[in-house]
């Protein structure tokens, strides 16, 4: 998670938001009928402070991926610790907004200054769920780090691809030794061998900086988890399976566009 006021910027290990404030261009298209496209790859803005239209500071993070549960809501995904305050609060029912500003690179991170809520679209979603984060760091309860956002299917439509990523399946982690990929907003599309497992969690050498938290992380294009930070992140199945056991909005979740 990364955390900006204004123009200072300050990088914390296991996240990736990014908190600041004004207007760019939209890196993202939008559907025919005028809504936006989101999907795994798409930078989100949240926790905007004083409010959206005059913001001086907000986060950011990455979405890991957009689908439908069995009862066909329209469900995004990103990591649990955007959604966690200073506090220890889960911010379940914080509104979520598009990012529109474009995503960079892992040579030049996108500017943490250029990142902006999208007000013309307005709010495309709310926290339903914040799962335990995964405090890889401290002494608290490990867990897979995953948050589910009921999107505004008025305000958005899924996309299966969002610039270096295309995402068709869910499965496993490979094995060991395989190149696996993200798309973060902050650093774009990098790429690096998987290295073996931590408890719930599997290990590579992926590039992931401030604001990319979230990011999916793909075999082709196979969705096989969420990148959280310290070249780490949770397996997907592992985080249907517990969605599925807590019932509600993201049960059943599948890959739709």
């Amino acid at each position: 998670m990364l955390r900006v006021l204004r123009a200072l910027g300050l990088v914390m290990l296991l996240a990736g938001m990014s908190l600041v404030a004004a207007p760019s261009a939209s890196a993202e298209t939008r559907t025919a009928d005028a809504r936006t496209a989101v999907g795994g790859g798409t930078g989100i803005v949240f926790r905007l402070s004083p409010s959206p239209e005059a913001p001086a500071s907000y986060y950011i993070c990455t979405l890991t991926a957009v689908g439908r549960d069995r009862a066909g809501n329209l469900v995004g995904l990103t990591n649990a610790h955007c959604f966690i305050d200073d506090k220890g609060n889960k911010l379940v029912g914080e509104k979520v907004y598009r990012d529109t500003s474009p995503a960079g690179t892992a040579a030049a991170p996108a500017p943490i200054p250029d990142s902006r809520p999208d007000l013309a679209t307005g709010a495309i979603g709310t926290v339903t769920y914040v799962s335990t984060p995964n405090n890889l760091l401290n002494t608290g309860p490990k867990g897979l780090d995953y948050a589910v956002i009921l999107l505004d299917e008025t305000r958005v439509a899924p996309t299966n691809t969002v610039d270096g990523v295309t995402i068709t399946s869910i499965g496993a982690p490979p094995a060991n030794g395989t190149r696996m990929c993200k798309q973060g907003h902050r650093t774009g599309l990098t790429c690096g061998i998987k290295l073996g497992t931590n408890g719930i969690w599997f290990t590579h050498l992926i590039w992931t900086n401030g604001g990319d938290s979230g990011s999916p992380v793909v075999v082709g294009q196979t969705l096989v988890g969420n990148a959280w930070g310290a070249q780490h992140s949770s397996p997907i199945l592992s985080i249907i399976d517990e969605m599925n056991a807590n019932g509600g909005v993201g049960a059943g979740f599948h890959i739709a566009a």
